[in-house]
């Protein structure tokens, strides 16, 4: 088409999120479909959209993350990526930024889901009124 598709929230967003993971029908479909889950899990009321000419994007008070497929890998930006502890090292791309992470997923790489969620968590904190890092569930 040539033209940008808009910023879409809610059930479009979802919708426009599953067909991808749908058109992709590999591994990074796969993938795309796990973390998605998983992030539904750390944050049940996060926000999905659809953004930047088609990126999926999960927010809480703010971006919390992307999830971008690309052919070699399913990218995770996360937005204050350099402001949250990682002490599982999951990020593994964008070190040198001052602001942003990410992680990059490759094929039949080992994910490690409680490690994401924790950071997902940890995101969704630092979006509320004084950015406060999360207190451990009990």
């Amino acid at each position: 088409m040539g033209t940008s598709q808009p910023k879409t929230d809610g059930e479009s967003a979802s919708t426009l999120i599953s067909d991808r993971i749908a058109e992709l029908g590999d591994w990074r479909g796969e993938a795309l479909a796990r973390v998605r889950a998983l992030i539904k899990e750390a944050v049940p009321d996060v926000v999905e959209e659809w953004k930047w000419r088609g990126t999926p994007v999960w927010s809480h008070g703010g971006v919390l993350c992307t999830g971008e497929a690309y052919k070699s890998a399913v990218k995770l930006t996360f937005f204050k990526g350099a402001s949250l502890e990682d002490p599982s090292k999951l990020f593994n791309s964008s070190l040198e930024g001052n602001v942003r992470h990410a992680n990059d997923i490759h094929e039949g790489e080992e994910f490690d889901a409680k490690a994401f969620k924790a950071l997902i968590r940890a995101a969704a904190a630092l979006n509320t009124p004084g950015g406060k890092k999360p207190r451990k569930p009990a």
